[in-house]
């Protein structure tokens, strides 16, 4: 049988005209079905199946093979950062995140806004650069407006006067582009539950992201969704592209109340589409060593087994990382983020963030 695993040691490796089913992919790649299922959801090289009854499409072993050494090469991790409390570093953190990828570990990055604040736009790009493209309508508010036009009316977005090369004010980060947000996005969330069905019901207001970036995910190695502080149609949306997500966070009750909502409702969406978004950890942002109350909700956290893995380093409360959200040009990380500790945690937090998302994948 075709990816029987041996003795508990090594799978019966198919022949050329063998088939399999999702099963025996799963058992070829040795990985579970549903990281199979989100494999065929979004990898859109995944071979198509010669038979595809409804409940057990069937695949060809070889081609099957030649897809998983592919993989193999290059994969790409898709990660939300979200929490449902706004302050709390989200932005700051999904930044360092993006330029310590590009510069410090050679990836190229994607950076997709969904924060209708544009606080992530203007720290990569400036504020005089955004509004000139939230001016002529290269935001991505600009793609969730199109669903919401008569089906008789052209489209407006255009993925690739949108998609903004090269950016942050960073010399040294020269692998990072940007999808950027429009405060467009407030008004537009909110009409978004009433978008025409389309024909056959073919629309799906959380569906539109994942339409409009499916070409261009396959030439990152990281997309990281910096999502509103909420869980509505435009969360959704980052979501439904994600692999998984982090959940920045302030160390106090406040800020880490939400958690387990967020961990619900992730969940149970996931569920509907049939697919696993992972818990990749919480990032503590904004800590100080001093008030006894931050240190009490980090162990609080660490300890709870419900809750996601906490990295192990702390984002601290500094001037210079505050002063990192303006869009001013430096030449390197160092010199953004400071010399007293903090570029070594981002870079510690950064090589931590890269383990458990490819112990996810």
């Amino acid at each position: 049988m075709n990816g029987i695993h041996v003795g508990g040691v090594l799978p019966v490796v198919a022949e050329p005209d063998e088939f399999v089913g999702l099963f025996g992919v799963a058992e070829m790649a040795g990985v579970s079905r549903t990281a199979v299922a989100n494999w065929r959801n979004r990898d859109r090289r995944f071979p198509a199946p010669i038979a595809d009854p409804r409940s057990s499409p069937v695949f060809q072993a070889a081609r099957i093979r030649r897809y998983l050494k592919q993989r193999k090469k290059h994969m790409v991790h898709v990660i939300s950062t979200i929490n449902l409390k706004g302050g709390v570093g989200k932005t700051t953190t999904t930044v360092a995140l993006a330029e310590f990828l590009s510069a410090e570990f050679s990836k190229r990055v994607l950076v997709i806004d969904l924060d209708p604040q544009t606080n992530l736009t203007t720290v990569l790009i400036g504020e005089e650069r955004w509004k000139s493209l939230n001016d002529e309508g290269q935001t991505l508010a600009t793609l969730f407006k199109d669903a919401l036009r008569p089906e008789d009316e052209a489209a407006h977005f255009d993925l690739r006067k949108t998609l903004q090369r090269r950016v942050s004010p960073v010399s040294e980060v020269w692998q990072v582009d940007l999808l950027p947000s429009s405060l467009d996005l407030i008004d537009v969330q909110d009409r978004l539950a009433s978008m025409p069905s389309g024909r056959f019901f073919s629309n799906n207001p959380t569906d539109l992201l994942r339409k409009a970036v499916k070409s261009i995910l396959d030439d990152y190695d990281y997309v990281l969704v910096d999502c509103p502080p909420n869980l509505g149609i435009v969360t959704l949306n980052g979501l439904r592209i994600s692999d998984g997500y982090i959940i920045p966070t302030i160390p106090d009750v406040l800020s880490t109340y939400g958690i387990p909502q967020i961990q619900q409702r992730v969940k149970a969406f996931a569920h509907s589409l049939g697919e696993e978004i992972a818990e990749v950890g919480i990032v503590v942002t904004k800590y100080r060593k001093a008030p006894t109350v931050h240190m009490n909700t980090i162990r609080r956290l660490e300890n709870d087994p419900e809750l996601p893995a906490v990295l192990s380093s702390y984002i601290p409360e500094a001037n210079q990382i505050a002063a990192s959200a303006e869009f001013v040009g430096t030449g390197t990380l160092r010199q953004k983020y400071g010399y007293q500790g903090q570029y070594d945690t981002f870079r510690s937090m950064t090589k931590e963030f890269i383990e458990l998302v490819e112990e996810i994948a």
